[in-house]
């Protein structure tokens, strides 16, 4: 650990001079961080620790001792808390023996957990040892808990140091770690961040990519192991009412990633073509058929409470709770404002249910496997959401609220920018298109020019997808810039 203190009697000395300090140290005597963790600095007021990679945002404050009050010490104890509250022998090995870690951000980088997420792993892992116990009354059995932390407050952080965590945990007996996604493309995101930990984890992680390789996977593995899947890879097969048991270990540890969106669905349901219906319990019920004696830990930004729906019920308590309002006060995330502004559907009465069902649907069963199925569905919403006169309405709206917008900050110096999601590709193009009509001067040939860009990556399918709705040919060189691979053009 190395410190860099500034005197807080000097008018001249602040925080950020301490940080500089720290830069020139590392510039000019390297080998002094050779084997570095963490980066204290402090103007004797106020106090921030990072890691050797960190930039000015990444210096935290470290708010608590016990892990429970927040600034016991008061508005000018920031020092003293940090000292005490991390520093302390005690609680400094458990720290740097599962809370440093590595990420790719372009570049690696030394990631080092805040106090949330340090307090957040301990309290997991008191919680696990108690639902894993054999012995554990029925209502704690296997519901390890939530941990609720705000968007943006590094939650793929927290999980790999909670894994870590128990991994090492002796009482566990060399658990097995499954990590449930319900997108592929989160999947992939979390496992790279658990692949560059690898150290930490003391276990390379592996990735299960069909429904076939998920069974080969824990079907009847004895220990170890940190096995990645969606939960849609829990679905019985055709000929199969219920998914089969995998595993009936108890030193199983469930990590459910947005455990507010797809892990409920206990109750049975009608599906299957007329007259081929039977009954289907959701993933939840799937899971716990194939993991029986498994604890479930769920991780969630923003859980959920409504019939059948309820995170709590699913997972049990919250072990941690890191709000947006502690999350503002640490700079971790900046303040939302929202403004409800709606492009409504002119849909008929009698054709809502239909389209709800079929919504539902979408979001319970997408997988790869199963996609071709679904894409009439999607492309019917599609068109309702996507209709050109929907799309000139919204495109409408933007430039004027944009226009705006901009000019109050402007006004303040400030200026702005803005981001647009959309529901799918084809609609970007044709609101991007829409967006230029009525501002033609936000549009360059030069993608690094233009005031108005469309960020996309995507493969020669997408592309075939999108070539018979780009009407533009500004936007077909933009887009072919846009994308990964060259040597196929739109």
């Amino acid at each position: 650990v190395v410190m860099e203190l500034k005197n807080p009697a000097d008018l001249h000395a602040d925080i950020w001079m301490a940080y500089d300090q720290i830069e020139t140290y590392k510039e000019q005597i390297p080998e002094l961080f050779r084997t570095n963790e963490l980066l204290v600095i402090s103007d004797g007021a106020e106090a921030r620790m990072g890691s050797l990679s960190a930039d000015r945002e990444r210096y935290m404050q470290w708010r608590t001792i016990d892990g429970v009050n927040i600034d016991p010490l008061g508005e000018f104890g920031e020092l003293e808390t940090l000292i005490r509250g991390v520093l302390a022998p005690e609680i400094l090995l458990d720290y740097l023996r599962y809370c440093v870690l590595f990420e790719d951000d372009g570049r690696l980088v030394k990631k080092v957990a805040g106090y949330h997420q340090y307090h957040a792993v301990r309290a997991a892992i008191a919680r696990v040892l108690e639902a894993a116990n054999k012995d554990a009354a029925a209502t704690v059995r296997g519901k390890g808990g939530v941990v609720w932390h705000t968007q943006g407050s590094g939650k793929s952080i927290t999980m790999t140091c909670f894994a870590a965590r128990v991994m090492q945990e002796a009482a566990m007996e060399n658990p097995t770690i499954v990590v449930i996604t319900d997108r592929n493309d989160l999947d992939g995101q979390l496992f790279g961040v658990f692949s560059l930990a690898q150290d930490l984890l003391r276990e390379q992680p592996t990735q299960a990519l069909t429904r076939p390789d998920l069974r080969a996977k824990l079907g009847n593995r004895p220990s170890g192991g940190i096995i990645f899947a969606t939960i849609q890879k829990f679905m019985p097969g055709e000929d199969e009412d219920t998914f089969p048991v995998l595993s009936d270990r108890s030193n199983i540890v469930v990590i459910a990633d947005e455990a507010h969106r797809t892990q409920y669905g206990f109750k049975a349901t009608l599906k299957g073509k007329p007259g081929e219906e039977k009954y289907q319990a959701g993933y939840a019920q799937h899971l716990r058929d194939a993991l029986p004696n498994a604890t479930f830990v769920g991780f969630t930004g923003t859980p959920v409470s409504s019939t059948d729906h309820d995170t709590r019920a699913v997972f049990g308590e919250y072990i941690h709770v890191y709000d947006m309002q502690q999350a503002k006060e640490d700079g971790a995330t900046v303040a939302i404002y929202f403004e409800s502004r709606l492009a409504k559907l002119s849909l008929k009465a009698e054709e809502l249910p239909q389209i709800d069902a079929e919504v539902d649907a979408l979001a319970e069963d997408e997988e790869e496997s199963t996609q071709a199925q679904l894409k009439s569905r999607w492309a019917a919403l599609e068109k309702v959401v996507g209709a050109q006169p929907r799309v000139e309405r919204v495109a409408a709206d933007l430039v004027a609220h944009f226009e705006a917008r901009s000019q109050a900050n402007m006004s303040d110096g400030v200026g702005g920018k803005a981001m647009v999601v959309t529901m799918s590709r084809d609609i970007c193009v044709h609101l991007y298109n829409e967006i230029v009509r009525l501002r033609p001067d936000w549009h360059s040939d030069d993608p690094e020019q233009g005031r108005i860009k469309i960020i996309m990556t995507g493969s020669a399918s997408d592309k075939a997808l999108l070539r018979p709705h780009i009407h533009s040919a500004q936007t077909k060189k933009r887009l072919e810039k846009r994308f990964k691979d060259p040597a196929d053009p739109l």
